[in-house]
C-alpha cells in the first residue's frame, strides 16, 4: 500500500484536544528547528478547494497536489480531520526537500503509545508591510460601554486600546480591557466622546499577564507553555454613565464556559463577531486553538484562540486599537430561516467568548490576500483569574448604537407630512435613505459610526462628519438662553433674535460669544445659520435640477432641526448647570438611555401628534428658515425648560431615574420632536417650492443611489462647513424675495394634547413674523 493510500485508510475523528497536544508537545523541538515554520496550533485539516474531497467525504483520492495550500485555497469541512496545523513562511516542492530533508515537515506524528496525528501544512507569510493606520475614532454619545476606546499616555505617546465589557468584584464596578492597554496601577484611563477625551478612572493592580498553560488548563500537556491572558482593570469613576452593553453588539447573553472540560475541536469554524475601537464590527471565524505564536528561551506562548476571515469573505480587518475588545459567539443560521426579532426586544443577547490581546498578520503569495488574525483568551479563564464577575444587567435595552433615536425618529416622521404630490413621492421612496422606520427605530437597528459606508442621512451630521468635517461641531447646537455681557448686558441670544433683526448674523454672534469670553470656535453654537445654509443650497440645487444633491441635503437638514427640538441642545445647561459636577451626565441619560429604552413609547407618542398632519403654506429664503428654527428653539424651551430636564435627572437616582425621568418629562418630549418633525417639513416643502420641484419630471424623483449619496456626503466640497466666524450667508435673499406667507397645517384629524405647558406642533407650525 502507498503512503497516500495508508493516509486514506487512517481515521483520526477520534482524536482529541489533548492527543493533539500531546503530538505537538513530542514534537516541538522538532518542529521548532525548521526554518520555515513560524507559529502552529491544532485544528482541523484545511482541504484544498480543487479536492475532489472538499464537497464530497467519500470521493476517491486524486494525485496530491504540490501547489502550495494556502488560506485562500482551502476550506474546513465537517469531515475535516484533526490535526496539528503547522504555519510556514516558504513553501518547498518535492525536489527542494529532496536536497534538504531536514526541512521537511512530518505528515503523521506517532506517539509513543501507538496514536497517529497528522498534520496540515499551510503556507502564510509573515507581512513586512506596516499595519493601516489607526481610523480616526468616532463616538457620539456620552453613554459608554465595552467598544469604546481606551486611552492612556505612556511616556509622551497615546496608547489607544478598545473597553471589552464591564465586571464586578461584589464591591466596585470595573472595565475590562488588556493590560497593556491601560498598564501599571494608578495610571489614569480616558474615553473618547464627540472626538473629546473623558476621563472615567485609574487602572487597578489586580491584572494578569501570563500564566503557566497547565495551570490555566489542568490535565492538559503544557509544562513549558505559558498561556497569555493580558487582561487588566479599571476601576471606574462614575459607573452611571456606563451600560453592560457593547457597542454594536448589544445586550449580554449568558458567558460561554472554556475549560479543559468544555473546549472541543467543534469550535474550528464557529462564526464569532465583536467590535473594536479602530475597527469597528468584526465578523469572523475561528481557524485554531492554543496558537503558539511565540517560543522564547525554551518557553512556548499561546493563545487560546487565533480568529481571522470567514471563509468566502474578505480579511478581517482587525487592526492596533482593538486590543480588549470582546469576541462573542455567532450561532450558524440560513438566512432563509432567520428571522427579525419581535419589535418588543431592545438588542439581542449576544454570548461573549474571549477577549482579544493580540493580532498576527499573515500574507498568502501570489494571490496578494492578506489575513489578519486576531488573538484571544478565553473570558471564563480571566474572568476565574482575576476572581470577577461579568456584569450584564447595567442600564441596558439600548439600541445597538445608541445616542440617534431622536434624529431618525423626526426625520423618517418628517417624510410623511409633507402635502406636495411630487415630493411626497420622492420623500417615500428615499424614506430609508433618509432615516430608519419605525419598526427598525424600536428593535435597536440604527447606524453605527461609518466613514466608509452609506449612513441613513439624518444622523451623518454625528456619525460622519464628527470624524471628518471637525468645524461642524459647532452647528449642533446654541446656547440660546445665555445672558451675555458688556453691550449685551442681560441679553440672550433668544433676546436679541427677537427684538434686533440686525443681530441675526454670524459676526453679531461671535461679538456675543467674545463678550462672554468663549475663545474655542467648537463652542460657538452656530445651529441657525447652518440651516440658513443648508436651506438655500436645496433652493439652489432643485433649480439646477440636481434631485441628488437635493435629497441629500434635505436628510442631512433633518439631524440639525432634531437638534432644535431637544432642549438640552439649545442651552447653556446642556451638561447641567456650570459647577454641578454630578449632573454632567443629564444629557445622555436624557437623549440617549431614556430615548432607546422608551422608543416603543416614543414612536407611539409622536404619530399620535401628528396624525393627518400635512404642511401646507410655505416660508421663502435661507433666512426665514433660520428664523423658524429659532421660534422652534423657543416654542422647545416654553414645552420643555432645561432645568426641568436637570430637576427630573436629580429628583431620582440609579435604576429609578429613567423611569421617573420619562414620567415626568416623556409627553412633553413627544411634543418636541413632532414639532420637530413638521418644522423640518415645512422646510422641505419651502425649499421645493422655492426651488422649482414642482417642475420636475416624476420619472427624475425615485429612489436615489445609496452610493451616490454617499459620494456626495463625503466630499468636503459638497456644502461645506466652516466656524461660525468664516460662515457666509446669501444675506440679499429676504429682501430679494416676496414676503413670506403664514404657514399652515392641514389635518384630517384634530391633534391630540395641549394646554398651557405647549401643545402639539400647532404653534410651530405657524410662519415666523416677517421681519
Amino acid at each position: 500500500m502507498t503512503k497516500k493510500g495508508l493516509l486514506r485508510s487512517r481515521d483520526f475523528s477520534s482524536l482529541s484536544i489533548k492527543d493533539l497536544l500531546e503530538a505537538r508537545e513530542a514534537y516541538h523541538v522538532h518542529l521548532a528547528h525548521l526554518d520555515s515554520v513560524v507559529a502552529t496550533a491544532i485544528g482541523r485539516y484545511r482541504i484544498r478547494r480543487e479536492d475532489s474531497n472538499a464537497e464530497n467525504p467519500d470521493a476517491q483520492p486524486v494525485r496530491k497536489s504540490s501547489a502550495p495550500r494556502t488560506l485562500s485555497n482551502t476550506v474546513v469541512r465537517h469531515w475535516s480531520w484533526p490535526c496539528v496545523l503547522v504555519f510556514v513562511d516558504q513553501w518547498m516542492t518535492p525536489e527542494e526537500l529532496a536536497h534538504q530533508p531536514e526541512q521537511f515537515v512530518p505528515p503523521l506524528l506517532y506517539l509513543p503509545d501507538g496514536r497517529v496525528v497528522p498534520t496540515c501544512v499551510i503556507l502564510a507569510e509573515r507581512q513586512e508591510r506596516a499595519p493601516a493606520p489607526l481610523q480616526t475614532l468616532a463616538f457620539t454619545s456620552g453613554l459608554v460601554g465595552g467598544g469604546y476606546p481606551a486611552l492612556t499616555d505612556v511616556q509622551g505617546r497615546q496608547h489607544v486600546g478598545t473597553f471589552g465589557c464591564l465586571v464586578t468584584d461584589g464591591d466596585s464596578v470595573h472595565a475590562l480591557t488588556n493590560r497593556h492597554v491601560v498598564g501599571e496601577p494608578g495610571r489614569e484611563v480616558h474615553t473618547l466622546i464627540k472626538g473629546q477625551r473623558h476621563r472615567v478612572g485609574r487602572t487597578q493592580a489586580r491584572q494578569v499577564g501570563k500564566l503557566p498553560f497547565s495551570e490555566v488548563y489542568p490535565g492538559w500537556p503544557g509544562s513549558r507553555t505559558y498561556s497569555n491572558l493580558d487582561a487588566g482593570l479599571v476601576r471606574l469613576d462614575d459607573v452611571s454613565g456606563w451600560t453592560a452593553q457593547v457597542f454594536g453588539i448589544g445586550e449580554l447573553g449568558p458567558l460561554v464556559d472554556l475549560n479543559s472540560d468544555t473546549i472541543s475541536l467543534d469550535l474550528i469554524g464557529c462564526f464569532v463577531r465583536g467590535f473594536g475601537s479602530a475597527s469597528g464590527p468584526l465578523a469572523g471565524e475561528i481557524h485554531g486553538l492554543f496558537y503558539r505564536y511565540q517560543s522564547l528561551g525554551g518557553f512556548d506562548y499561546v493563545a487560546d484562540l487565533l480568529i481571522g476571515p470567514r471563509q468566502g469573505e474578505g480579511p478581517l480587518p482587525t487592526r492596533p486599537g482593538d486590543s480588549g475588545s470582546l469576541w462573542f459567539f455567532e450561532p450558524k443560521q440560513p438566512p432563509e430561516t432567520e428571522e427579525a426579532p419581535p419589535t418588543s426586544l431592545r438588542a439581542r443577547q449576544w454570548r461573549p467568548l474571549a477577549l482579544q490581546w493580540g493580532g498576527h498578520k499573515l500574507m498568502a503569495p501570489g494571490d496578494g490576500d492578506t489575513f489578519s488574525f486576531a488573538l484571544a483568551t478565553s473570558l471564563s479563564s480571566i474572568c476565574r483569574t482575576l476572581d470577577v464577575e461579568l456584569l450584564r444587567d447595567w442600564d441596558i435595552g439600548l439600541s445597538e448604537y445608541w445616542g440617534k433615536v431622536g434624529h431618525y425618529k423626526v426625520g423618517i416622521t418628517a417624510c410623511g407630512l409633507v402635502a406636495n404630490r411630487k415630493l411626497a413621492h420622492l420623500m417615500k421612496a428615499n424614506a430609508e435613505r433618509i432615516a430608519v422606520g419605525d419598526d427598525a427605530i424600536a428593535r435597536g437597528e440604527l447606524p453605527r459610526a461609518d466613514t466608509q459606508h452609506f449612513v441613513a442621512l439624518a444622523d451623518v451630521a454625528d456619525l460622519v462628519w464628527r470624524t471628518t468635517r471637525k468645524r461642524d461641531a459647532a452647528n449642533h447646537f446654541a446656547d440660546m438662553d445665555q445672558p451675555g455681557q458688556g453691550r449685551f448686558e442681560g441679553k440672550t441670544l433668544l433676546d436679541l433674535w427677537r427684538t434686533d433683526p440686525s443681530s441675526r448674523t454670524p459676526e453679531v454672534w461671535s461679538e456675543f460669544y467674545e463678550s462672554i469670553g468663549e475663545k474655542q470656535n467648537a463652542h460657538r453654537g452656530a445651529l441657525p445659520f447652518r440651516v440658513w445654509q443648508l436651506y438655500d443650497a436645496m433652493v439652489g440645487f432643485l433649480r439646477e435640477q440636481k434631485v441628488s444633491e437635493f435629497l441629500c441635503t434635505a436628510g442631512i437638514l433633518a439631524h440639525y432641526v432634531g437638534d432644535a427640538c431637544q432642549p438640552l441642545h439649545v442651552s447653556f445647561l446642556h451638561h447641567g448647570r456650570p459647577g454641578h459636577p454630578e449632573e454632567e451626565d443629564v444629557h445622555a441619560v436624557y437623549e440617549t438611555k431614556m430615548l432607546d429604552l422608551r422608543a416603543a413609547e416614543l414612536i407611539a407618542g409622536v404619530n399620535q401628534r401628528v396624525k393627518g398632519t400635512h404642511v401646507t403654506d410655505t416660508l421663502q429664503g435661507g433666512a426665514a428658515a433660520a428664523d423658524a428654527v429659532v421660534q422652534l428653539m423657543q416654542a422647545t424651551f416654553d414645552t420643555l425648560p432645561p432645568m426641568e430636564v436637570i430637576d427630573a435627572y436629580n429628583e431620582q437616582g440609579g435604576r429609578q431615574r429613567i423611569p421617573h425621568m420619562w414620567d415626568v418629562l416623556g409627553e412633553r418630549t413627544c411634543d418636541c420632536m413632532a414639532r420637530g418633525a413638521i418644522c423640518l417639513a415645512m422646510l422641505w416643502e419651502s425649499a421645493w417650492r422655492e426651488g422649482g420641484g414642482t417642475k420636475l419630471a416624476t420619472q427624475l424623483l425615485g429612489p436615489v443611489d445609496a452610493e451616490a449619496l454617499l459620494a456626495l456626503y463625503s466630499n468636503p466640497a459638497f456644502i461645506p462647513v466652516s466656524w461660525l466666524r468664516d460662515m457666509v450667508l446669501d444675506q440679499e435673499a429676504p429682501a430679494a424675495r416676496a414676503p413670506a406667507s403664514r404657514t399652515r397645517t392641514r389635518r384630517k384629524q384634530p391633534a391630540t394634547r395641549g394646554g398651557a405647558r405647549g401643545g402639539p406642533a400647532r404653534k410651530v407650525a405657524r410662519q415666523p413674523p416677517r421681519r
